[in-house]
């Protein structure tokens, strides 16, 4: 007779194969160690993140970001991120400051779920040319570093930084890749009869990166001086301004601006004679080439413009402009289709698919194979030196 005690042998169920599924699923999360997430709210930025999705093949992390009706930015994360390194892929559009508030606050929504790592990915690093002291302006560089740090991330992956001493300003490490590659390997598969091309700085300052593309391509090297405006060295540090000097009758000494005597009577400080920009001219010779103007960034494209025309002017038949970051602002798209440039190839850091609609003279290389080859590399604690290869310090 059975005993109350005795209960019948149970045997437990099979799990499903949709279980199974979700456990592989797990583990294979856990296994991997890492996620990427897209901290964009609009869905134009968010190609580039699904491109490098695509070449890592794993999928892109489940989360929501949007603006309330209020403009505040929220961030929700759909999933568990408990001690993994997580990559934030954070592409900049013409609204700046909406996608850095972005960036910050999925950093600091991952930092608070106990992310091990925050591992920014953003190709185009916003208010890079605010990084020198301009009169009574701020280093904005320095002051986006530190808030980048504060919100939690621990490492940044960008390209082709404006100054190179940016990196100085983090606290954390920071991988400058190079775009050059990618755009020397369009020169050459793109562009009929490169062997008779010359490669032109529209300035003496973007002179060390023209000469590292020259070097390489073997070409010759061109030099567009004496601009219409005032270049960055000029405006770069007020402290060089010369002082209004005003009737010193009647005072031994040099009455300053804010009514602060010099320091010792009787001293004058010498003229400060301001700058005479010359005519523009081109240090060598562009007649009957190619001319290949290269820079970092395309923003306003008159200094473009203006450039383009020179060298039409001097002799050139062709003229194409390489640049890393295509922001093309304003009416940059109209100005280039109404100039004599012929052509305008920028890299997909920063999304311009209205430009392009535009302006059928901009062409895009994609960079995402070399993001999303950092990102491996990186997670699997290799060296980052082979994407470097062949890269100067000019460059």
């Amino acid at each position: 007779p059975r005993t109350r005690d005795a209960r019948p042998h149970s045997v437990p169920p099979r799990p499903s194969l949709g279980g199974r599924r979700a456990g592989s699923a797990a583990m294979n999360v856990a296994k991997s160690g890492y996620r990427v997430f897209s901290a964009n709210s609009s869905a134009a930025c968010t190609e580039l993140a699904k491109q490098i999705t695509e070449r890592l093949g794993v999928e892109l992390g489940k989360s929501v970001v949007f603006q309330e009706s209020n403009r505040e930015t929220r961030v929700d994360v759909k999933e568990s991120v408990r001690g993994q390194t997580i990559f934030i892929i954070q592409t900049i559009p013409r609204d700046v400051n909406t996608a850095i508030m972005e960036l910050l606050v999925m950093a600091y929504a991952l930092k608070t779920s106990c992310a091990k790592n925050i591992i920014g990915v953003i190709p185009y690093f916003p208010y890079s040319k605010q990084c020198k002291m301009r009169k009574r302006g701020s280093i904005v560089s320095k002051l986006l570093a530190s808030m980048l740090a504060k919100a939690g991330l621990t490492h940044i992956i960008t390209m082709d930084l404006h100054q190179k001493e940016i990196q100085g300003f983090f606290s954390f490490p920071v991988d400058n890749l190079r775009a050059s590659p990618f755009l020397i390997q369009y020169i050459q598969e793109e562009i009929p009869d490169y062997r008779n091309a010359i490669i032109v700085a529209k300035s003496p300052a973007a002179a060390k990166r023209a000469q590292s593309y020259a070097e390489r391509l073997r070409l010759g090297l061109a030099v567009i001086h004496g601009e219409a405006q005032c270049s960055e060295s000029d405006m770069a540090d007020g402290r060089h301004s010369p002082p209004c000097v005003r009737n010193t009758t009647g005072h031994t000494g040099l009455e300053l601006p804010c009514k602060q005597q010099a320091p010792f009577p009787g001293i004058e400080l010498p003229m400060m004679m301001a700058k005479e920009k010359p005519p523009i001219t081109v240090v060598g010779d562009v007649g009957g080439r190619i001319a290949i103007i290269v820079d970092d960034i395309i923003d306003d494209v008159g200094d473009f413009v203006a450039a383009a025309e020179i060298l039409k002017e001097r002799g050139a038949y062709k003229i194409y402009i390489m640049a890393t970051h295509g922001l093309l602002s304003a009416d940059a798209p109209r100005l280039i289709e109404e100039s004599a440039i012929d052509e305008v190839v920028v890299t997909n850091t920063v999304p311009h698919e209205v430009q392009k609609l535009q302006c059928p003279k901009i062409k895009t290389v994609d960079v995402s194979m070399i993001l999303a080859e950092a990102i491996r590399r990186i997670h699997n604690g290799e060296s980052m030196a082979y994407l470097f290869r062949n890269i100067t310090v000019d460059d």
